[in-house]
Protein backbone atom coordinates (compact mmCIF):
# COMPACT_ATOMS: atom_id res chain seq x y z
CA UNK A 1 0.00 0.00 0.00
CA UNK A 2 1.21 3.49 -0.87
CA UNK A 3 -1.48 5.03 1.35
CA UNK A 4 -4.83 3.85 2.74
CA UNK A 5 -6.40 5.08 -0.48
CA UNK A 6 -3.87 3.81 -3.02
CA UNK A 7 -2.53 0.31 -3.63
CA UNK A 8 0.83 0.42 -5.38
CA UNK A 9 3.07 -2.22 -6.95
CA UNK A 10 6.50 -1.08 -8.09
CA UNK A 11 8.47 -2.17 -11.16
CA UNK A 12 10.09 -5.54 -10.61
CA UNK A 13 13.61 -4.43 -11.51
CA UNK A 14 16.85 -4.23 -9.59
CA UNK A 15 17.80 -0.72 -8.54
CA UNK A 16 20.07 1.26 -6.26
CA UNK A 17 17.91 3.26 -3.87
CA UNK A 18 20.60 4.80 -1.65
CA UNK A 19 21.32 7.82 -3.88
CA UNK A 20 17.62 8.57 -4.41
CA UNK A 21 16.96 8.31 -0.67
CA UNK A 22 19.71 10.84 0.02
CA UNK A 23 18.29 13.22 -2.60
CA UNK A 24 14.81 12.88 -1.11
CA UNK A 25 16.00 13.70 2.42
CA UNK A 26 18.06 16.62 1.16
CA UNK A 27 15.19 18.08 -0.87
CA UNK A 28 12.40 17.81 1.71
CA UNK A 29 14.62 19.20 4.49
CA UNK A 30 14.88 22.62 2.81
CA UNK A 31 12.35 25.43 2.43
CA UNK A 32 10.88 25.29 -1.05
CA UNK A 33 7.94 27.11 -2.65
CA UNK A 34 6.75 24.04 -4.54
CA UNK A 35 6.81 21.85 -1.44
CA UNK A 36 5.08 24.64 0.46
CA UNK A 37 2.23 24.64 -2.08
CA UNK A 38 1.63 20.94 -1.36
CA UNK A 39 1.18 21.60 2.36
CA UNK A 40 -1.40 23.29 4.58
CA UNK A 41 0.97 26.12 5.47
CA UNK A 42 0.81 27.59 1.95
CA UNK A 43 -0.76 31.07 1.90
CA UNK A 44 -3.05 31.63 -1.07
CA UNK A 45 -3.05 34.94 -2.91
CA UNK A 46 -6.85 35.02 -2.76
CA UNK A 47 -9.17 35.53 0.20
CA UNK A 48 -12.47 33.99 1.26
CA UNK A 49 -14.09 37.20 0.04
CA UNK A 50 -13.45 36.03 -3.55
CA UNK A 51 -15.11 32.67 -2.89
CA UNK A 52 -18.12 34.30 -1.22
CA UNK A 53 -18.48 36.87 -3.99
CA UNK A 54 -18.49 34.34 -6.84
CA UNK A 55 -19.81 31.16 -5.24
CA UNK A 56 -23.26 31.53 -6.84
CA UNK A 57 -21.95 31.25 -10.40
CA UNK A 58 -22.97 27.82 -11.70
CA UNK A 59 -20.96 28.12 -14.93
CA UNK A 60 -17.24 28.83 -15.04
CA UNK A 61 -15.05 29.19 -18.10
CA UNK A 62 -11.36 28.49 -17.52
CA UNK A 63 -9.02 30.05 -20.09
CA UNK A 64 -5.39 28.92 -20.11
CA UNK A 65 -2.98 26.42 -21.60
CA UNK A 66 -0.47 23.87 -20.34
CA UNK A 67 0.22 23.91 -16.62
CA UNK A 68 -2.12 26.86 -16.10
CA UNK A 69 -5.17 24.71 -16.81
CA UNK A 70 -4.25 21.00 -16.91
CA UNK A 71 -4.32 20.62 -13.11
CA UNK A 72 -7.79 22.16 -12.86
CA UNK A 73 -9.02 19.88 -15.66
CA UNK A 74 -7.59 16.89 -13.79
CA UNK A 75 -9.42 17.88 -10.60
CA UNK A 76 -12.70 18.54 -12.39
CA UNK A 77 -12.65 15.23 -14.31
CA UNK A 78 -11.45 13.04 -11.43
CA UNK A 79 -14.03 14.45 -8.98
CA UNK A 80 -16.81 15.46 -11.36
CA UNK A 81 -19.42 13.36 -9.54
CA UNK A 82 -18.95 15.64 -6.50
CA UNK A 83 -19.12 18.88 -8.49
CA UNK A 84 -22.52 20.40 -9.20
CA UNK A 85 -21.27 23.30 -11.32
CA UNK A 86 -20.48 23.30 -15.04
CA UNK A 87 -16.92 24.09 -16.13
CA UNK A 88 -15.90 24.93 -19.69
CA UNK A 89 -12.20 24.65 -20.55
CA UNK A 90 -10.60 26.79 -23.26
CA UNK A 91 -7.25 25.03 -23.40
CA UNK A 92 -6.05 25.36 -27.00
CA UNK A 93 -6.58 27.56 -30.06
CA UNK A 94 -10.28 27.00 -30.78
CA UNK A 95 -11.97 27.84 -34.04
CA UNK A 96 -15.54 27.72 -32.80
CA UNK A 97 -17.51 29.46 -30.09
CA UNK A 98 -19.09 27.67 -27.15
CA UNK A 99 -22.83 27.13 -27.39
CA UNK A 100 -25.45 27.34 -24.66
CA UNK A 101 -23.12 28.83 -22.07
CA UNK A 102 -25.89 30.93 -20.64
CA UNK A 103 -25.69 34.59 -19.73
CA UNK A 104 -24.22 34.45 -16.23
CA UNK A 105 -20.66 33.26 -16.71
CA UNK A 106 -17.51 33.63 -14.63
CA UNK A 107 -14.24 33.60 -16.56
CA UNK A 108 -11.06 32.46 -14.82
CA UNK A 109 -8.03 33.43 -16.95
CA UNK A 110 -4.74 31.84 -15.90
CA UNK A 111 -1.24 32.61 -17.20
CA UNK A 112 1.87 32.83 -15.05
CA UNK A 113 3.74 35.15 -17.41
CA UNK A 114 0.65 37.10 -18.47
CA UNK A 115 1.95 37.02 -22.04
CA UNK A 116 0.92 33.54 -23.20
CA UNK A 117 -0.10 33.85 -26.86
CA UNK A 118 -2.91 31.28 -26.83
CA UNK A 119 -4.44 32.64 -23.61
CA UNK A 120 -4.29 36.22 -24.91
CA UNK A 121 -5.98 35.16 -28.17
CA UNK A 122 -8.71 33.16 -26.44
CA UNK A 123 -9.36 35.90 -23.86
CA UNK A 124 -9.92 38.31 -26.73
CA UNK A 125 -12.47 36.01 -28.37
CA UNK A 126 -14.25 34.28 -25.47
CA UNK A 127 -14.64 37.04 -22.86
CA UNK A 128 -17.93 38.82 -23.41
CA UNK A 129 -19.01 42.25 -22.23
CA UNK A 130 -21.30 41.12 -19.39
CA UNK A 131 -19.03 38.38 -18.05
CA UNK A 132 -17.40 38.53 -14.64
CA UNK A 133 -13.66 37.88 -14.72
CA UNK A 134 -10.85 36.70 -12.45
CA UNK A 135 -7.26 36.73 -13.69
CA UNK A 136 -4.45 34.70 -12.11
CA UNK A 137 -1.11 36.06 -13.27
CA UNK A 138 2.21 37.32 -11.94
CA UNK A 139 2.32 40.75 -10.35
CA UNK A 140 4.21 42.48 -13.16
CA UNK A 141 3.63 44.47 -16.32
CA UNK A 142 2.11 42.07 -18.86
CA UNK A 143 -0.63 41.94 -21.45
CA UNK A 144 -3.09 39.96 -19.30
CA UNK A 145 -2.38 41.99 -16.18
CA UNK A 146 -3.13 45.16 -18.14
CA UNK A 147 -6.22 43.58 -19.73
CA UNK A 148 -7.52 42.61 -16.29
CA UNK A 149 -7.16 46.21 -15.11
CA UNK A 150 -8.98 47.48 -18.20
CA UNK A 151 -11.83 45.06 -17.55
CA UNK A 152 -11.88 45.97 -13.85
CA UNK A 153 -11.47 42.27 -13.13
CA UNK A 154 -10.31 40.58 -9.95
CA UNK A 155 -6.54 39.97 -10.09
CA UNK A 156 -4.96 37.11 -8.12
CA UNK A 157 -1.18 37.14 -8.14
CA UNK A 158 0.42 33.92 -9.37
CA UNK A 159 3.36 32.89 -7.19
CA UNK A 160 6.40 33.59 -9.38
CA UNK A 161 8.45 30.83 -7.72
CA UNK A 162 6.04 28.08 -8.87
CA UNK A 163 6.06 27.05 -12.52
CA UNK A 164 2.73 26.26 -14.16
CA UNK A 165 3.09 22.49 -14.20
CA UNK A 166 3.82 22.47 -10.45
CA UNK A 167 1.06 24.92 -9.57
CA UNK A 168 -1.95 22.60 -9.21
CA UNK A 169 -2.12 22.88 -5.40
CA UNK A 170 -1.44 26.63 -5.39
CA UNK A 171 -4.06 29.29 -6.17
CA UNK A 172 -4.00 28.11 -9.82
CA UNK A 173 -5.78 24.86 -8.99
CA UNK A 174 -7.24 25.52 -5.56
CA UNK A 175 -9.21 28.69 -6.43
CA UNK A 176 -11.26 26.91 -9.13
CA UNK A 177 -11.50 23.82 -6.88
CA UNK A 178 -12.96 25.92 -4.08
CA UNK A 179 -15.33 27.67 -6.48
CA UNK A 180 -16.41 24.17 -7.54
CA UNK A 181 -17.38 23.41 -3.95
CA UNK A 182 -14.37 21.24 -3.07
CA UNK A 183 -12.30 21.52 0.11
CA UNK A 184 -8.73 22.70 -0.69
CA UNK A 185 -7.42 21.56 2.71
CA UNK A 186 -8.16 17.93 1.85
CA UNK A 187 -5.77 18.06 -1.12
CA UNK A 188 -2.83 19.12 1.09
CA UNK A 189 -1.27 15.82 2.11
CA UNK A 190 2.51 16.45 1.89
CA UNK A 191 3.26 16.86 5.60
CA UNK A 192 1.54 13.57 6.44
CA UNK A 193 2.92 11.65 3.45
CA UNK A 194 6.61 12.37 4.00
CA UNK A 195 6.29 10.91 7.51
CA UNK A 196 4.79 7.66 6.27
CA UNK A 197 7.30 4.87 5.67
CA UNK A 198 5.18 3.11 3.03
CA UNK A 199 4.80 6.27 0.97
CA UNK A 200 8.47 7.30 1.15
CA UNK A 201 9.74 3.78 0.40
CA UNK A 202 7.30 3.41 -2.48
CA UNK A 203 8.32 6.77 -3.94
CA UNK A 204 12.08 6.21 -3.57
CA UNK A 205 11.98 2.66 -4.92
CA UNK A 206 9.84 3.84 -7.83
CA UNK A 207 12.33 6.57 -8.79
CA UNK A 208 15.34 4.26 -8.43
CA UNK A 209 13.63 1.63 -10.60
CA UNK A 210 12.78 4.23 -13.24
CA UNK A 211 16.43 5.36 -13.37
CA UNK A 212 17.47 1.72 -13.78
CA UNK A 213 15.05 1.34 -16.72
CA UNK A 214 16.36 4.51 -18.37
CA UNK A 215 19.90 3.15 -18.11
CA UNK A 216 18.65 0.11 -20.04
CA UNK A 217 17.61 2.47 -22.88
CA UNK A 218 13.90 2.42 -22.07
CA UNK A 219 12.62 5.96 -22.57
CA UNK A 220 8.87 5.63 -23.25
CA UNK A 221 6.52 5.54 -20.26
CA UNK A 222 3.17 4.10 -21.38
CA UNK A 223 0.26 4.80 -19.02
CA UNK A 224 -2.38 2.08 -19.35
CA UNK A 225 -5.33 4.03 -17.96
CA UNK A 226 -8.43 2.03 -16.99
CA UNK A 227 -10.29 5.04 -15.56
CA UNK A 228 -11.87 7.47 -18.00
CA UNK A 229 -12.16 10.18 -15.33
CA UNK A 230 -8.37 10.11 -14.87
CA UNK A 231 -7.45 10.91 -18.48
CA UNK A 232 -6.89 14.59 -17.64
CA UNK A 233 -4.83 13.62 -14.60
CA UNK A 234 -2.42 11.90 -16.96
CA UNK A 235 -2.45 14.79 -19.43
CA UNK A 236 -1.24 16.88 -16.48
CA UNK A 237 1.32 14.17 -15.64
CA UNK A 238 2.42 14.01 -19.27
CA UNK A 239 3.43 17.67 -19.27
CA UNK A 240 4.99 17.39 -15.82
CA UNK A 241 7.32 14.55 -16.85
CA UNK A 242 8.08 15.63 -20.43
CA UNK A 243 8.73 19.32 -19.80
CA UNK A 244 10.61 18.79 -16.54
CA UNK A 245 12.98 16.05 -17.72
CA UNK A 246 13.40 16.56 -21.48
CA UNK A 247 16.79 18.29 -21.41
CA UNK A 248 20.44 17.56 -22.27
CA UNK A 249 19.33 14.77 -24.63
CA UNK A 250 17.70 13.04 -21.64
CA UNK A 251 14.10 12.52 -20.61
CA UNK A 252 11.05 10.27 -20.68
CA UNK A 253 8.30 10.22 -23.31
CA UNK A 254 4.96 9.75 -21.46
CA UNK A 255 2.18 8.25 -23.61
CA UNK A 256 -1.42 7.88 -22.44
CA UNK A 257 -3.13 4.69 -23.57
CA UNK A 258 -6.90 4.37 -23.02
CA UNK A 259 -7.90 0.92 -21.84
CA UNK A 260 -9.52 -1.42 -22.75
CA UNK A 261 -9.89 0.28 -26.14
CA UNK A 262 -6.17 0.02 -26.85
CA UNK A 263 -6.25 -3.75 -26.26
CA UNK A 264 -7.61 -3.77 -29.80
CA UNK A 265 -5.16 -1.34 -31.39
CA UNK A 266 -1.84 -0.96 -29.54
CA UNK A 267 -1.52 -3.98 -27.25
CA UNK A 268 0.05 -6.16 -29.94
CA UNK A 269 2.90 -3.63 -30.19
CA UNK A 270 3.22 -3.35 -26.40
CA UNK A 271 3.53 -7.14 -26.05
CA UNK A 272 5.63 -8.09 -29.07
CA UNK A 273 7.12 -4.84 -30.37
CA UNK A 274 10.48 -3.19 -29.52
CA UNK A 275 11.46 -3.53 -25.86
CA UNK A 276 11.91 0.21 -25.32
CA UNK A 277 8.95 0.92 -23.03
CA UNK A 278 7.92 0.64 -19.40
CA UNK A 279 4.33 0.78 -18.21
CA UNK A 280 1.96 2.17 -15.58
CA UNK A 281 -1.37 0.45 -14.87
CA UNK A 282 -3.96 2.79 -13.33
CA UNK A 283 -7.39 1.75 -12.11
CA UNK A 284 -10.09 2.96 -9.68
CA UNK A 285 -11.75 0.19 -7.66
CA UNK A 286 -15.37 -0.33 -6.69
CA UNK A 287 -17.18 2.15 -8.95
CA UNK A 288 -20.88 1.55 -9.65
CA UNK A 289 -21.60 0.53 -13.23
CA UNK A 290 -24.15 -1.07 -15.54
CA UNK A 291 -24.81 -4.78 -15.04
CA UNK A 292 -24.94 -7.51 -17.66
CA UNK A 293 -28.50 -8.60 -18.56
CA UNK A 294 -28.35 -12.32 -17.79
CA UNK A 295 -31.40 -13.27 -19.89
CA UNK A 296 -29.68 -11.94 -23.02
CA UNK A 297 -26.38 -13.80 -22.57
CA UNK A 298 -25.82 -16.79 -24.86
CA UNK A 299 -24.67 -20.07 -23.24
CA UNK A 300 -21.19 -19.76 -24.75
CA UNK A 301 -20.53 -16.69 -22.54
CA UNK A 302 -22.13 -17.70 -19.25
CA UNK A 303 -18.96 -16.44 -17.47
CA UNK A 304 -20.37 -12.93 -18.02
CA UNK A 305 -23.52 -13.62 -16.00
CA UNK A 306 -23.97 -11.56 -12.81
CA UNK A 307 -21.02 -9.36 -13.79
CA UNK A 308 -21.04 -5.58 -14.13
CA UNK A 309 -18.86 -3.53 -16.43
CA UNK A 310 -16.51 -2.54 -13.59
CA UNK A 311 -15.82 -6.22 -12.84
CA UNK A 312 -15.19 -6.98 -16.52
CA UNK A 313 -12.81 -4.02 -16.84
CA UNK A 314 -10.91 -5.00 -13.70
CA UNK A 315 -10.61 -8.59 -14.96
CA UNK A 316 -9.08 -7.28 -18.18
CA UNK A 317 -6.60 -5.22 -16.19
CA UNK A 318 -5.56 -8.20 -14.04
CA UNK A 319 -5.25 -10.41 -17.12
CA UNK A 320 -3.02 -7.85 -18.85
CA UNK A 321 -0.78 -7.65 -15.78
CA UNK A 322 -0.46 -11.45 -15.78
CA UNK A 323 0.62 -11.46 -19.42
CA UNK A 324 3.10 -8.65 -18.77
CA UNK A 325 4.58 -10.67 -15.88
CA UNK A 326 4.97 -13.76 -18.07
CA UNK A 327 6.65 -11.73 -20.79
CA UNK A 328 8.86 -9.91 -18.23
CA UNK A 329 7.65 -6.48 -19.37
CA UNK A 330 8.39 -3.89 -16.66
CA UNK A 331 5.34 -2.22 -15.12
CA UNK A 332 4.05 -0.58 -11.97
CA UNK A 333 0.43 -0.47 -10.83
CA UNK A 334 -1.80 2.04 -9.04
CA UNK A 335 -5.20 0.98 -7.74
CA UNK A 336 -7.28 3.80 -6.25
CA UNK A 337 -9.59 2.58 -3.48
CA UNK A 338 -11.47 5.82 -2.81
CA UNK A 339 -12.08 8.73 -5.21
CA UNK A 340 -11.90 12.00 -3.24
CA UNK A 341 -9.84 15.16 -2.73
CA UNK A 342 -7.43 13.42 -0.35
CA UNK A 343 -6.60 10.64 -2.79
CA UNK A 344 -6.09 13.08 -5.64
CA UNK A 345 -3.86 15.22 -3.43
CA UNK A 346 -1.80 12.11 -2.63
CA UNK A 347 -1.41 11.35 -6.34
CA UNK A 348 -0.39 14.93 -7.10
CA UNK A 349 2.24 14.78 -4.33
CA UNK A 350 3.59 11.43 -5.50
CA UNK A 351 3.97 12.49 -9.14
CA UNK A 352 5.46 15.91 -8.33
CA UNK A 353 8.02 14.45 -5.92
CA UNK A 354 8.77 11.65 -8.40
CA UNK A 355 9.46 14.17 -11.16
CA UNK A 356 11.74 16.34 -9.03
CA UNK A 357 13.72 13.33 -7.78
CA UNK A 358 14.06 11.98 -11.32
CA UNK A 359 15.39 15.37 -12.45
CA UNK A 360 17.95 15.49 -9.67
CA UNK A 361 19.01 11.89 -10.38
CA UNK A 362 19.39 12.63 -14.11
CA UNK A 363 21.29 15.85 -13.36
CA UNK A 364 18.78 18.09 -15.15
CA UNK A 365 16.91 21.10 -13.80
CA UNK A 366 13.29 19.91 -13.41
CA UNK A 367 11.94 23.45 -12.99
CA UNK A 368 12.75 25.22 -16.29
CA UNK A 369 11.77 24.74 -19.96
CA UNK A 370 14.32 26.72 -21.99
CA UNK A 371 13.62 25.25 -25.43
CA UNK A 372 9.89 26.04 -25.29
CA UNK A 373 10.82 29.74 -25.36
CA UNK A 374 12.40 29.24 -28.81
CA UNK A 375 8.98 28.41 -30.32
CA UNK A 376 7.40 31.47 -28.69
CA UNK A 377 10.09 33.79 -30.07
CA UNK A 378 9.90 32.31 -33.58
CA UNK A 379 6.08 32.51 -33.63
CA UNK A 380 6.21 36.21 -32.76
CA UNK A 381 8.69 36.88 -35.60
CA UNK A 382 6.42 35.12 -38.12
CA UNK A 383 3.32 37.02 -36.95
CA UNK A 384 5.17 40.32 -37.24
CA UNK A 385 6.19 39.47 -40.83
CA UNK A 386 2.73 38.38 -41.99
Amino acid sequence: MLTKNIKFKNYNVRSNISKVKREFKKFVSKENEILSSLSLKYKYAYSKRIIKKYKNFSKLQIIGIGGSILGTEAIYSFLRDKIKKKFFFINTIKNETLKNKGKKILNLVVSKSGNTLETISNSNIFINKNDKNIFITENKNSYLNNLAKNLKAEIIHHNNFIGGRYSVLSEVGMLPAELAGLNPKKFKQLNLLIKKKNFVNGLVNNVASTISLIKKKRYASIILNYDEKSENLFKWYQQLIAESLGKKSKGILPVISSMPKDNHSLMQLYLDGPKKNFYTFFHVLGENSLKIKNNKILPSHKHLKNKNLTKILYSQKLATEEVFLRKKIPFRSFEVIKRNEKTLGELFCFFILETILLGRSLNVNPFDQPSVELIKEETKKILLRS
